[in-house]
């Protein structure tokens, strides 16, 4: 998803596509047919699939490594993650326990 994604922007359509990525999650999330769904997300958005399905079938990950590795160096091990003036926030979380670490810093 974040590899379609990527290639979305190379469009200027990268909410559009994120938009869609949430709406149909169920659809494709945890499916082996989620590279076709992310091709059909495409079309749907009327880009132009060829220059789509080229990008993400080229398999480019590097900015997506980089950002893993990134989170993984910050002590990040999944998501939602959440950084409060440096102070590592993880998973969901009620709004009680933002406040809290707000009121503290504050």
């Amino acid at each position: 998803a974040a590899e379609a994604a990527n290639c979305a922007i190379e469009q200027n359509k990268y909410w559009e596509y994120h938009d869609a990525l949430f709406s149909r999650n169920a659809e494709w999330s945890g499916n082996d047919k989620a590279v076709d769904i992310f091709k059909t997300i495409a079309k749907d958005l009327k880009l132009d699939t060829n220059k789509f399905d080229k990008c993400l079938d080229s398999g480019n990950t590097a900015e997506i490594d980089k950002d893993i590795q990134e989170g993984a160096s910050a002590g990040v091990t999944g998501t939602p993650a959440f950084f409060i003036n440096g102070q590592l926030v993880s998973g969901a979380q009620p709004f009680e326990n933002f406040k809290a670490i707000i009121d503290a810093e504050l």
